[in-house]
This record gives C-alpha cells, structure tokens and sequence, in this order.
C-alpha cells in the first residue's frame, strides 16, 4: 500500500508539473507573433532562480539532513552526490549534442525539423532531473523513509518546479512559432518536452524503496544536475543582449519566492 501511495503522490506531483509546461505551452495561441526578448530574459531568470532554490532547501539540505539521520557525515553525500549530478549532465550535454535555447544552427543546416529537434531535446533533457527529483522527494514522503522529506516539502517541490516550468514551456513553443511551425505543433512540442518528468518522477519513487541508504546521493545528485542546467542554459540566455538587468530581477523573484514555499510551507 506504502508503495501504491508513494506512486500516488508522484503521479500527481510530476503530473501537475508536466500540466504547467503544458499550460505554458500555450501562450503560444496567445502571443502567436512571440514575445519581446525582455519577457523571454524574464521568464528564463525566474525558472532558474525557483531551480537554484529548490536545489537548497528541497534537495541539498533534506540530503544532508537524511545523511546525518543515518549516522553519516552529512556533508560527504550532499557534495558527493552534487558533483556527480553535474558530471552526468555535463556527459550527456557532451554525448548527446543538442541546440542550446536561443543558439543558431550550424552553418549549412537548413532542416526546420532537425532545429525544432534539438531545441525540444534540449528542454526534455533539462526536465528529467526535476521529474527525478520531485518523485524522490514524493517517495520518501508517501513511505516515511526519513522525516527530512514530508509531504508537505514535497509537495512545495512539486509545486516550485511547476512554476518554473511554465515559463519553461513557453521558451520553447514561442520560438519553434517563430521558426514557422503552427501554432497547434508548436504547443506540442513544447507540451511534449514535460513529458519526462513524470517517467522520472516513477522512476524515483522506484528507487526510494530499494537504495535507502544512498538516497542522500540521489537527492543531491538531482540537485547538481538542476544547477548545471541552470548555469549552463538558462542564466546565459536569460543575460544574452547588453542590458541583463530583467534576466538578474527574473533570478531574484524566483528564488524568492521558492525560498519563501519552501522555508513557510516545508
């Protein structure tokens, strides 16, 4: 029944985060013609400002927390497990080439499918270690592994990673509209690129009740591969252009108000 509740809670956690990619998707019916480069800085420095804060308070100190409860120097796993997190996105960024957002195609590529390709992987792969990470988090919740981790953390977890995904979701639909995509396809593909957090998200659930004792790594691994997407993708882009004063406000408003979920609500 534990594990039935868990899958539960992660179904619905990773689901509503997938509902806002969809639901950010959508603006594309409404800004059919695109946004101004300000609004997208904005959108992009809000999504990793709520990544950067969810890493924290949802991941990296449950981690350490969860580290100590099992008699471990807390420290050892969050930073171990925070490295490894970022050298397995930095393999597969250097495995699986992938067009970054707002980058222009190689010279000589003319392929609008192949572009629209690489721009959806490019976000799909951002948003498997937030499905994995909300499903951990849901799992420990829903089966009382450690008391670091409760519903209610992941739950504003869950929650934080949906906000950030709507801005998200309309990163990638308003430029494949711009590349001259409809908008039907447009919505999509940018509705399509959320759909594996909830595969990661069972994922995690699956692994919270066999590998207990490294859970820490997991959490902070998750943690390591958020951060690197947040530096390596979304900062950058949010600060393309001469003036990144909107893209720094978009990172501030994100982080505060993720902070704020998680230290009122966790």
């Amino acid at each position: 029944m534990e594990n039935w509740s868990a899958l539960a809670l992660a179904a619905a956690g990773t689901g509503f985060t997938f509902l806002m990619t969809a639901f950010g998707s959508a603006t594309v019916f409404l800004f059919g013609g695109g946004i101004g480069r300000k609004a997208e800085r904005i959108f992009l420095g809000f999504a990793a400002g709520v990544m950067i804060a969810a890493s924290i308070w949802s991941l990296l100190i449950p981690a350490v927390e969860m580290a100590e409860d099992q008699g471990q120097i807390g420290w050892i796993p969050a930073a171990g497990g925070f490295v490894l997190g970022g050298l397995f996105l930095l393999v597969l960024d250097r495995l699986l080439p992938h067009l970054h957002p707002g980058e222009s195609e190689p010279e000589g590529v003319r392929s609008s499918f192949k572009r629209t390709t690489m721009l959806v992987f490019a976000v799909t792969l951002h948003n498997i270690p937030e499905g994995l990470a909300v499903g951990l988090a849901c799992g420990l919740a829903a089966q009382g592994v450690d008391s670091a981790v409760t519903v209610t953390s992941a739950a504003v977890l869950a929650l934080g990673m949906g906000l950030q995904n709507f801005p998200e979701g309309a990163a990638i639909s308003l430029p494949l509209k711009k590349e001259g995509l409809s908008s039907v396809k447009s919505f999509v593909y940018g509705a399509l690129s959320g759909i594996v957090e909830p595969i990661a998200g069972i994922i995690g659930v699956l692994l919270v009740g066999s590998v207990t004792g490294i859970m820490p790594w997991l959490l902070a691994f998750a943690a390591g591969a958020m951060i690197y997407v947040v530096v390596e993708e979304l900062i950058p882009e949010a600060h393309l252009g001469e003036h990144s004063h909107t893209g720094t406000a978009g990172v501030m408003l994100g982080f505060l108000i993720m902070m704020i979920l998680d230290v009122a609500l966790g």
